[in-house]
């Protein structure tokens, strides 16, 4: 079972990406805000962490430039989870160290193809 960490400050947004990963079969960690999102890395490797861009406390590129410079995270694909995702957001987020982006509102069947292609499992 893949160990996925959910950044997310937003409840409703949580709880959709929370159920979909469950249904799939992965298990869950929520952290709310940047700083908690340190805190479970900092106790548990994850195999992606899917980071929300717009959280309060801490932004989701700073929470980014500490994963990567942290050794013990720095090989962690993380998938930027982001609402602003206008032309060149992903550029941005891909050249700051994501693998890739999600773009809310969720499309549930996208969202699932690429949670497979980062966790090398073949969706049946």
């Amino acid at each position: 079972m893949k160990k996925i960490l959910i950044v997310e400050d937003n409840p409703m947004n949580m709880e959709l990406i929370l159920d979909l990963l469950e249904f799939y079969g992965h298990n869950i960690t929520k952290a709310e805000d940047g700083i908690k999102a340190l805190e479970r890395l900092a106790e548990t490797k994850f195999d992606i962490i899917l980071l929300d861009m717009q959280l309060p406390k801490m932004d989701g590129l700073e929470v980014l430039d500490r994963i990567k410079k942290n050794p013990a995270t720095a090989d962690v694909p993380v998938i930027a989870v982001t609402a602003h995702a206008m032309k060149g957001s992903e550029e941005h987020f891909i050249e700051m160290g994501c693998v890739d982006y999600v773009s809310k509102p969720i499309d549930i069947h996208k969202f699932r193809a690429l949670i497979d292609k980062y966790l090398g499992e073949d969706p049946s």
